[in-house]
């Protein structure tokens, strides 16, 4: 259920006394029969009926005739479907146009490379279009407009500001309207401020109460997204507050190991790889010299491009731990992942005298006895795991530093496992080669400092895209592909997504399915071999070295090769069913070719008509660009897919869009983080805002109780 503000004071209201935490069906106008369809909609209190906010807004108070538009100012017209037409423009481009009558004249909405919107309009569908016309061809015609659907009941609603709520069946939207307006009148004075009267004033912030009227009732559209940026503001502000708290607790601990980098240590280290640093590399380096000699714990997080080298910083970081005599630690979310990291290191210090070890699930249980022996007796210096790493029984002797790869595959509380068990805390470096959007930086990851690197190095050339639709277009990219397999380039097919443990069985058989028919069909000629998640370690391994080696032409895989593998000879992958995947996932399985002196291809094959779908692959098509596609992403799907936190614990937000209301954001982070710096939180006058940051976030945030 979602969070809200907690209070019980009664009040007279009819026959019954109500306050906020009285059941829903007690309201006047619902009733037991609507209290369980509001059940479905997570509401079963009164105060959760006022905290159900308005999706959106329909703005009825500039809708025009045709007849008086003005050319290129904001403007709406209503009217219904009469007809829809798409075509093939001659430069490649489609063209949908909607055609609506407004009373008695016409208007027209036209969309470029957006055909599925051929699909989104009905004959007589009632639709609000709104944008900046223009004049043309005898008629008024709003480009690539806002579209909103509506039902016969809101046509009627000239001249007001309409909600629009997230429904379920059996509850229509107007029925919602009246209840929430019953709760408002019979308890919405009962709502209460956390917020000192003091932030109030100088923020120049209504009351809560009064936002909530506004948001729920607005009288205008500048009403409304004044009280509606109230309410998020609280929001954002008490979880800005516990990270700010969180990272003060940090500042506070000024005990960890102060690990100076020395140009002799820093020669040394560099002196294992057999290139020169990029730029950005150089720049994240001397961030991690800063905080490590500083005294207090490093808790940053280096976000890289794919390809951009960011386990080359990572290695430096453990090898300046080891130098000055401390343990050093990287954890992965997968085994795949967390071998392919051992055999870099085992690859950059080949006889070198650094103590080190593989730390997983599965091994035997004599050799881990003697994995984990080493680690508490200190004479293992450097270990590369899993989970296993923060697994109990796990002592770390004297650990200095600690890596955690792909970071949103874990959870904050797995981050601090490594501090909460040794008196003097590590240094912690967070990466993960998915950049991640501004906004979620300010939040899934704001007690952390960014360290971004963007540059690649050199000889490093972008992966030419293409999506594959027509027969035509996969006919000419096979003769393509396979014409690159006999010049002597491999090639990578990757199979669907595994979303959820019912289907991965299904998954894989696909995959073995697909992996016949390439070997059998499609690709007779070649040698090829298949990886996926299910498969014995021992034989995946196998085949991955095959590949590697150049003993096997072609891999059909799952996403296990998603992060971590470099073959540079792979210039081409095959993604099949590509719809299936996020922007940020395809960026990452693109980066697995074009890693050598040959330039790398990427196919995403996809027959889906889907909007989201399409806006991807041809986000895809667009630019190569990591960090613009992470915005894109997060645009187009929100924080809990990007960074898994569906699977992982969800941001523990109740409204914010972050992506719309990142102006908002700024303006919390600033005030949070100065309140804290100042001391200004610990004053009586905070002293109920504090407690319920702390009441809300001391668990998932590992905040101190007090101080």
């Amino acid at each position: 259920m979602a969070d809200k503000p907690s209070l019980n004071l009664d009040e007279d209201a009819g026959d019954f006394q109500l306050n906020l935490e009285s059941d829903v069906q007690f309201l006047k106008g619902v009733g037991p029969d609507r209290a369980a369809l509001l059940q479905r909609l997570g509401i079963e209190t009164v105060g959760d009926l006022l905290w159900y906010l308005p999706r959106d807004v329909l703005d009825f108070t500039d809708v025009r005739l045709p007849r008086d538009l003005e050319a290129d100012k904001p403007q709406s017209v209503l009217g219904r479907v009469v007809d829809v037409d798409a075509k093939q423009l001659r430069n490649g481009r489609t063209l949908v146009a909607a055609l609506i009558e407004c009373e008695v004249d016409y208007a027209r909405g036209i969309w470029f490379n957006q055909a599925w919107m051929r699909k989104r309009f009905v004959d007589g569908q009632l639709v609000l279009f709104s944008g900046k016309p223009k004049f043309n061809q005898n008629r008024w015609e709003f480009s690539h407009p806002q579209v909103q659907w509506l039902d016969d009941e809101e046509s009627a609603s000239g001249g007001v500001i309409l909600t629009r709520y997230g429904l379920t069946e059996g509850l229509k939207v107007h029925q919602l309207r009246r209840m929430i307006a019953n709760a408002i009148d019979s308890c919405g004075h009962l709502v209460e401020d956390h917020l000192p009267d003091s932030l109030l004033k100088r923020l120049e912030l209504p009351s809560l109460k009064s936002a909530l009227q506004g948001v729920h009732q607005p009288p205008d559209m500048e009403t409304y997204e004044r009280c509606r940026q109230r309410v998020l503001f609280d929001d954002l502000y008490e979880f800005q507050l516990g990270l700010a708290l969180r990272r003060r607790s940090w500042r506070n601990r000024r005990n960890a190991p102060q690990l100076e980098v020395s140009a002799k240590i820093d020669a040394r280290i560099r002196r294992l790889f057999p290139f020169s640093f990029t730029e950005g590399q150089d720049l994240a380096i001397k961030d991690l010299a800063s905080d490590f000699k500083s005294g207090f714990a490093m808790h940053r997080l280096l976000q890289a491009d794919v390809g951009a080298g960011k386990t080359v910083v990572a290695i430096y970081a453990m090898l300046v731990a080891v130098a000055h005599g401390w343990q050093a630690a990287l954890m992965a979310p997968t085994e795949l992942l967390a071998t392919q990291h051992w055999q870099t290191l085992q690859n950059v210090l080949g006889d070198s005298h650094v103590k080190r070890a593989l730390l997983t699930g599965s091994l035997g249980t004599a050799e881990r006895r003697d994995v984990m022996s080493g680690i508490e007796d200190g004479s293992l210096q450097l270990v590369v795991g899993t989970q296993a790493l923060i697994q109990s029984g796990v002592n770390f002797s004297k650990l200095g530093v600690v890596v955690i790869d792909e970071q949103h595959k874990f959870g904050v509380a797995q981050r601090a496992q490594f501090s909460a068990t040794s008196e003097v805390p590590p240094h912690i470096l967070v990466m993960t080669a998915t950049p991640i959007p501004r906004t979620l930086c300010m939040t899934q990851f704001g007690d952390l400092d960014v360290t971004s690197v963007r540059d690649m190095p050199q000889g490093r050339q972008p992966v030419v895209t293409s999506r594959l639709s027509t027969s035509t277009q996969k006919r000419k990219a096979w003769d393509f592909i396979k014409d690159q397999l006999r010049t002597g380039r491999q090639l990578y097919v990757v199979c669907p997504l595994v979303e959820s443990t019912s289907e991965a069985m299904a998954d894989v058989a696909s995959a073995e399915e697909i992996y016949r028919k390439m070997a059998n069909e499609a690709l007779s000629d070649f040698r090829v071999g298949l990886v996926h998640g299910r498969m014995d370690r021992g034989e995946r391994e196998v085949t991955m070295d095959q590949f590697r080696q150049g003993e096997l032409d072609a891999l059909v895989a799952t996403t296990v090769i998603e992060v971590g593998v470099d073959v540079p000879n792979a210039t081409q992958t095959l993604i099949l069913d590509a719809e299936r995947f996020g922007l940020s996932q395809l960026h990452q399985l693109r980066g697995r070719v074009g890693r050598g002196r040959h330039r790398g291809y990427c196919f995403l094959v996809s027959d889906s008509v889907a909007p989201d779908a399409v806006s991807r692959l041809q986000a895809m098509e667009s630019t190569t660009d990591g960090f613009e596609l992470a915005e894109r992403d997060f645009e187009l799907r929100g924080p809990g897919d990007i960074l898994g936190t569906r699977q992982h614990g969800a941001l523990p937000l109740r409204f914010a869009k972050q992506l719309r209301d990142e102006d908002v954001l700024r303006k919390t982070r600033d005030e949070a983080f100065f309140a804290v710096r100042t001391g200004e939180i610990d004053s009586p006058e905070y002293s109920v805002l504090k407690l319920r940051v702390l009441e809300r976030f001391a668990q998932l945030l590992d905040l101190p109780r007090s101080g």
